[in-house]
Formats: structure tokens, C-alpha cells, sequence
């Protein structure tokens, strides 16, 4: 049994399996008490009695549904009530494979719903609370579609683009405040993930699926080493210096008083 500080608690949303339920166990095992937040109750509550067993830590599981307000409203009065709350992983999300013009558009609109929607006021219900008592970690599970928008289907891709940018932009605007911010950027991980948006992690190619535990041991290495940007799968990290280098080196000529010489009549 773990017998390791208290280190606070941390909510992890999607916790029923997969990633999130990787990140209960090892932020159980490293002194957290968990918040676990999934739509399936027997899951839940199946993981949360084998981790007290096996660690000792408190915790609680929330039945909700992230893609109705209710539930929404529900845990984000939890995280700014909570103070105990030292961490949230904002795990939750689906995905999409088929392109846009053969996607149910609803569907579509339900993925926004909780890929953006309920992980922005999750965060914007967390981070008050952290900056007010001086710490606090956010860790949003983005993909690494967000940097490749010609793979899969273009609106999950831009999702997870979304929660890598809203993630910059809040270490830009917290960072300095005592609240760690990571984005970690998983390749294909074999999880249910792939069943669930129409294309069975067997159909890829096994050279390029990484276990949902191997991803999350490396995330937390990247989140030790204080790494705002996790991609697990990349073997240099001076390639992704460089791309967000030149990402950076565009900013001063992005907004000016006029037109480019290249855009001129000949």
C-alpha cells in the first residue's frame, strides 16, 4: 500500500478507463486523492474500490455526463467548492474518422460539446481557485491531430488544436501564478477511443499504437520535467522547439496597417 503525503486531490474526468483511468492509478500511487468523473457508474466504482485497495487514497466517484449542462454545472461547482482540488485532468473527449461530409453533424456538435465546451469551464471553474491559493496543475489531453489537421476527421482535429492553444494560453497568462499547465498530445493509444469513433484500434498498423500506460508514464515524466507540451511519441524534442520557434518567429508580422508587398496589383 502506497504510503506516500497527501499531495491534494486531483479530478480526472474520463475516468472510467482508458487514459484517465491509467491516471487515477498512477496519481493514486503518487499521494493523490481522486475525484474520478465518467458516465459509467459500474466502472467507476469498480476502479475507485480496487485503487483504495491498492493504495489507500480517498475517493470519490461523480456519474456525469459531460455533454449536458446539468452535469457540467455539476462538477464545475465541485472544482471551485472543492479546495482540497490541487489538480484537474481534463481527459474526457471523443473522436471522429470519417470525413465532414459523410459525418452526422450532430454528432459532430455533441463531440465540440465536450472536447471544448465542458473543457473550457472546467478550467475556467479550476484555475480562480489555483491562482488564488498559489498552485495548482492543469493537464488537458490534446492529440497530436491538433498538428496535423489532414489526419482524421478535420473537426476533431481542430478540438484538440483548440485545447492545445487554450492551453498556451493560459501558462501565458498563469504560468507566473503558481499553476502548472501541460498539454499532452498522445499519438494513437489503444484504448476504446478508436472503437467508439468508428475505426477499431486493430485496424492500424501496430507500429505506430502506444499503450494507454506506456503514454501516461511519459506524460508525467513531462510533467515533472515541466514540460507545457507533452508529445510522447517524439524522439527529439528539438523538433517541436523548432516548429513552435517558427510558430513564434510569425507573430510580429501576423497583424500590420497594410497589406503585404506581395499582395499588390503588378
Amino acid at each position: 500500500m502506497a504510503t506516500q503525503a497527501n499531495k491534494g486531490t486531483a479530478l480526472i474526468t474520463g475516468a472510467s478507463s482508458g487514459i484517465g483511468a491509467v491516471y487515477a492509478d498512477r496519481l493514486a500511487r503518487r499521494g493523490y486523492d481522486l475525484i474520478l468523473v465518467a458516465r459509467d457508474v459500474k466502472r467507476l466504482n469498480e476502479l475507485a474500490e480496487s485503487l483504495r485497495a491498492a493504495t489507500g487514497r480517498h475517493i470519490d466517484t461523480i456519474a456525469a455526463d459531460l455533454t449536458a449542462k446539468a452535469d457540467q454545472r455539476r462538477i464545475e461547482e465541485r472544482l471551485r467548492s472543492d479546495r482540497g482540488i490541487t489538480m484537474l485532468v481534463n481527459n474526457a473527449g471523443v473522436g471522429a474518422t470519417k470525413p465532414l461530409i459523410d459525418s452526422n453533424v450532430d454528432s459532430l456538435e455533441s463531440m465540440i460539446e465536450l472536447n471544448v465546451t465542458a473543457l473550457t469551464r472546467l478550467t475556467a471553474a479550476a484555475v480562480p481557485g489555483f491562482v488564488e491559493r498559489g498552485s495548482g496543475i492543469v493537464i488537458n489531453i490534446s492529440s497530436v491531430v491538433a498538428l496535423a489537421p489532414e489526419m482524421l476527421n478535420g473537426t476533431y482535429s481542430g478540438t484538440k488544436a483548440y485545447v492545445l492553444n487554450l492551453t498556451q494560453s493560459l501558462h501565458h497568462e498563469v504560468g507566473g501564478k503558481g499553476v502548472q499547465l501541460q498539454a499532452v498530445l498522445p499519438g494513437a493509444t489503444s484504448t476504446a477511443f478508436w472503437d467508439r469513433a468508428g475505426l477499431p484500434v486493430e485496424h492500424l498498423p501496430s507500429q505506430i499504437v502506444m499503450s494507454a500506460e506506456d503514454m501516461v508514464d511519459a506524460a508525467l515524466v513531462g510533467l515533472d520535467r515541466g514540460e507545457l507540451v507533452t508529445i510522447p511519441s517524439l524522439p527529439e524534442a528539438a523538433d517541436w522547439e523548432r516548429f513552435n520557434t517558427a510558430r513564434q518567429h510569425l507573430g510580429p508580422n501576423l497583424s500590420r496597417s497594410a497589406p503585404a508587398a506581395r499582395y499588390s496589383a503588378a
